[in-house]
Order: C-alpha cells, then structure tokens, then sequence
C-alpha cells in the first residue's frame, strides 16, 4: 500500500552574498531546536524570489592597477594592507574585478604574516573576485587559506562549498556546508538549503548505484500479512479453496483426483498459507513456464513478490503482461494496476500513477480496493476532498471496511488541521472516536486516531490509543517506533523512547524505520557513529530506490559531522 511521505526539503537556492567586510571575520550563534534533525529534518522552508543591485558609488574609478603602491602610502604595513584591501572593495562593487583582484593581492603580500585574523579577510576577498569571473578553483583555493588562518570563518567556509557545488566536489561541499550549519546554530535558510540540496544529490547517487546491485531482500512475515489485508478483492490473497488443496490436507478419498494437476501457482498459494514466503517466485515461474491455466493469477503473484522484494523493474513486464489479458478475470486486471500504480507513485511518476488507478474504475467499478488506494495516492497529492470521496465510494461498496474509514477520518483531520480550523478539526476528532467504537479490532484506527491525537498535544490519551495497537497487533514493529517517539516529544523520556524502538527491532529485525529512527536519535545524542551504523541498516533494508537515497542523505548528514568535529572540532547541540 501507498505510504504517507516524510517531509523532505528540496529548494534549490542561489545566494548572492556581499564579499566585503571589516578585518577578521567572525562566526554566527544562535540555538538549536530540542528536537531539530540536523541538516535534513524539520519544517519545509519557503523563499521568495529576488534580486540584488549593487551599484558604485562615489567617484568613477578608472582602470589599472591597485593604485597603493609603498611609495604613495603612509602608515603601518597593516595601515598599507587596509588601504589596499579597501581600494579593492570599491574597484568590486563598480565590476571591476581584476583590478579588485589585484587589490586584494597587495594587500595580503603587504599584510603582516601574524595577523591571522586580517590576513584571512583579505583571501576571502580575493576569492569573492574569483566567484565573480567564475573561477571556482581559485575560489576554493583562497578560501581554503582563510579557513587554515580563521577556522570558524563562516564566510569563507560557505563560498568554498558554494565553489565546490559548482566543481561537483559534493562530499567536500557537503562538509563545508555542514560546519557553517553548525557555527550557524542551523538558523540560516541558505546554508540548511544547500546542505539540503547536496544531500539529496548525494542520496540519489549512492542509492541509484546501491538499488541496482542490492540483493532480494523478503520482508518480515508481519509486513507482509499487512500488506495483503490492504486488499479486501485480491485473488490471489484468497485462501485456496477446498479443492485446491495437496493430497495431504483431504480427509476424503474421494477427492485426491481433483487435485493431482502439477500446478506450480498452486504450490505457491499452500506456500503462502505456510508463509514460507521464499519459494513463492519460483513455484509461480514454473506455472508461467508451462503455460498452465493459472497463469494470470501466477504472473500477477510472481510480480506482488517482486514488489515486496523491491524488485520493481522485474514485477513491472509482469504486471503489464496480466492488464493486456483482456481474457483474464477482471478483478486480477484490477489489482495489477493498482499495484502498478503504486509501484509508479514510489517512483515519483504521479501522472502514470493515476492514469492506472482511473483505469481500474474504469473495468471494474464496484472493486472497493480500487478507490481504497487511489484515496491513499490522492492524500499524497494533497488532493483530500478528491480522497475523500474516494473512501466513501470504497465505504459504500464494503461498509464493513474499517479500514477506509479510519483513513477517511485521517484525511479529513489532515484537511482541517492544516486550513487551521478548529471546528473541523474538532468533526474530525469525534470522527475517529466513531470509528473505534464502531470498529474496536480495527488496529489502524487506533494509530491514525493516536497521531492526530499527537499533532494536539493530547499526549497521554495519544499513548492509550497505542497501546489498544499493541494489544490488537503485538507483533507490528512500527506501532512501538511510534509509541517510542511519543515518549521523547511528550516526557522527553529518551531511555523509554530507545526501549521502545530496541522493542521494535526485536520484534522484527528487517523494519528499517526503527533502524532509521533509532539512527536520527542517536544523531541527536552526539553518537555519531552509532547513527551512522543503524542509517547502514536501514539502507539495507529499504524497499524502493527513493527510500534509499532518503536513508543515505540521513547517512551522509551524519558522516559529514563526524569529519567536521574531526577538522574544527564543532558539534551541534546534543540531547
């Protein structure tokens, strides 16, 4: 089933900064939110668009060189250098940036070698001249000096990741970026933008390399069964049926001979029931090998597996193949684009998504999966109203559905919290108090409901309603990493929280968002490599590409502040 997407940050910016500053320049201060992921998490950012005119002022300055030769001026080498060095400003701001250059050269030759702090200023600002003519290596160069004489100059740290953005020196950007972040106190919008930026390329590139060589990994038994209860018309998902099953499960001799056809997508489904999940592929291989008279529901099996296994390339031929079988049962069709849809979904293609979900009511418009999961994408969409009738159509065709009614009332929630209406808001609350009583087994209720109850601040009966969710589902991992994250936000109680999550992991080792969450925690703790150690997990565990390149943005973020602790000896704030 369609998940709900994180919120991630992927602005791009172009900062236009002035180069000019007195001599020595300082490092920024500011606090870290409690609860803030560094770099990569928190409230999406908006910027609006504009521009910066610098015009000269003054007199016009002519060409040539920097005219502060030692014969002309008095004072102090320092006093020379300063004259220089200020010469160089105006020649900047009127354009002229050789002639600023050559400034900025004479002042550091002038420049005593003691005075670290002015010396500094004078290569930031030769290498803001080079950013203007953009020559990024002299950029890096310069500021790479500045940094050796000021370590904590922000300035020259932020245009040398700028410079080395644009010479795809990410790694080296990323850790620049990354020490400005914290000497900032991650108060700057364009500084968190481009940590954001470099991140997600840096994740896309490692896990579009990752995803292709990974090995089939089968999820756990839990995640699976929950995966199939999504679907209330799945053929395939059905129990076989009386005689269908091996020789060994009749108590009636009269029925051996219905079942002694050699039929691999049988095999398959006994296998389930078995939740020996592993041979499912190649017992629904050898029923498409043959040809034999379930070959659409083995196709449509084989691919669901492929999926789970996050092999999408090699479900996709066989999802295509069971929707261009006109012959075949419509509600297979069905199924087979609504999972192909949500393969699409993952893959960012909205627009294919939602051709195959329409398509779908299209030949089979009285299937309540169909406007079940086509809700779920348009909640993705922030399309709610459009969801919301999706769910009501799924709710008329099977008013037992619990399911779509815990997710109607998330929908509307969602809808009302973000207009922040406190009207609907307050509809949408006793919705889901509704719902529960109406549907006291349904374990989804209880978490949606738990979440909205989070977002008010209604912490303890938040709590309760997990642990209903445990008491219906004991094995179902991502219900503790969730009670485990109330404990932190609500009581800031960080032991409960990691026995919480520790929990998780022990109920199912391959969840990989207690790996993930356990990962961002200790981040935040100063462990930096254990965080790095449980992000590895995660990516190890991840189910599509996009995920991967999230966990390894997470990775690499956590990485990047082990080197720049390394180098200067920043941290961020801890717990």
């Amino acid at each position: 089933p369609l998940s709900a997407s994180r919120g991630r940050r992927c602005e791009r910016v172009m900062a236009a900064s002035k180069p000019v500053e007195a001599a020595g320049g300082g490092s920024g201060g500011g606090g870290l939110s409690r609860w803030q992921l560094a770099l990569v998490l928190g409230a999406p950012i908006l910027l609006g668009a504009g521009a910066l005119y610098l015009r000269p002022r003054g007199r016009r300055l002519g060409g040539g060189e920097c005219p502060s030769s030692p014969g002309r001026a008095r004072g102090s080498p320092l006093d020379r250098a300063q004259a220089a060095k200020n010469k160089g400003n105006k020649y900047f701001k009127a354009g002229k940036y050789e002639q600023a250059i050559q400034c900025y050269t004479e002042a550091i030759s002038l420049c005593p070698p003691e005075k670290n702090l002015d010396l500094s200023t004078f290569y930031q600002n030769r290498a803001a001249a080079y950013e203007q003519l953009q020559k990024w290596s002299e950029v890096v160069d310069d500021c790479t000096k500045a940094v050796e004489l000021n370590p904590k100059y922000i300035k020259a740290l932020f245009r040398r990741a700028k410079a080395h953005e644009k010479l795809d020196n990410k790694k080296e950007c990323l850790e620049d970026v990354t020490a400005v972040c914290i000497l900032e106190g991650f108060q700057n919008q364009q500084s968190m933008l481009l940590a954001d930026k470099v991140l997600k390329l840096l994740g896309k590139e490692k896990a579009k390399e990752k995803y292709k060589n990974r090995e089939p990994l089968m999820p756990s038994p839990q995640f699976i069964k929950s995966y199939f209860s999504s679907f209330t018309d799945d053929i395939i998902s059905q129990p076989l049926l009386k005689g269908e099953k091996s020789d060994e499960d009749k108590d009636k001799e009269g029925e051996a001979s219905e079942v002694k056809e050699n039929s691999g997508y049988l095999r398959a489904k006994q296998y389930m029931e078995e939740e020996n999940y592993d041979k499912i592929i190649s017992e629904t291989t050898k029923e498409i090998e043959a040809q034999g008279k379930y070959m659409a529901e083995a196709l449509l099996l084989r691919a669901t597996f492929y999926l789970l296994i996050g092999n999408a390339n090699a479900a996709k031929p066989d999802l295509d193949q069971v929707i261009s079988m006109e012959s075949a049962n419509v509600k297979l069709r069905a199924n087979a684009l609504i999972k192909r849809g949500s393969m699409y979904m993952q893959q960012q293609q909205p627009v294919l998504s939602t051709q195959d979900f329409n398509m779908a009511a299209d030949i089979d418009p009285q299937n309540a999966d169909v406007y079940h999961h086509r809700g779920q994408l348009k909640i993705l969409l922030d399309q709610v109203e459009e969801a919301v009738e999706d769910f009501d159509e799924c709710i008329r065709l099977r008013p037992d559905s619990a399911l779509a009614q815990a997710q109607k009332c998330f929908a509307l929630y969602r809808q009302a919290y973000t207009g922040n209406n406190p009207l609907p808001v307050q509809v949408a609350m006793k919705g889901f108090e509704e719902v529960i009583k109406k549907f006291p087994k349904c374990a989804e209720g209880y978490a949606l409901y738990a979440q909205a109850l989070t977002d008010q601040q209604q912490f303890g009966k938040a709590d309760e309603m997990y642990d209903k969710c445990i008491d219906l589902e004991p094995d179902n991992a991502t219900t503790y990493v969730h009670k485990g994250l109330l404990q932190l936000q609500w009581k800031q109680d960080l032991d409960k929280g990691l026995e919480l999550i520790s929990k998780a992991i022990e109920i199912d080792n391959k969840c990989d968002f207690a790996y993930e969450t356990m990962g961002t925690i200790e981040v935040q703790r100063g462990n930096l490599d254990k965080a790095i150690e449980m992000f590895n997990k995660a990516i190890n565990l991840a189910k599509s590409e996009m995920e991967m390149a999230h966990l390894y943005s997470l990775c690499d973020a956590a990485y990047a502040q082990t080197e720049v602790a390394k180098k200067y000896g920043l941290k961020p704030p801890t717990l």
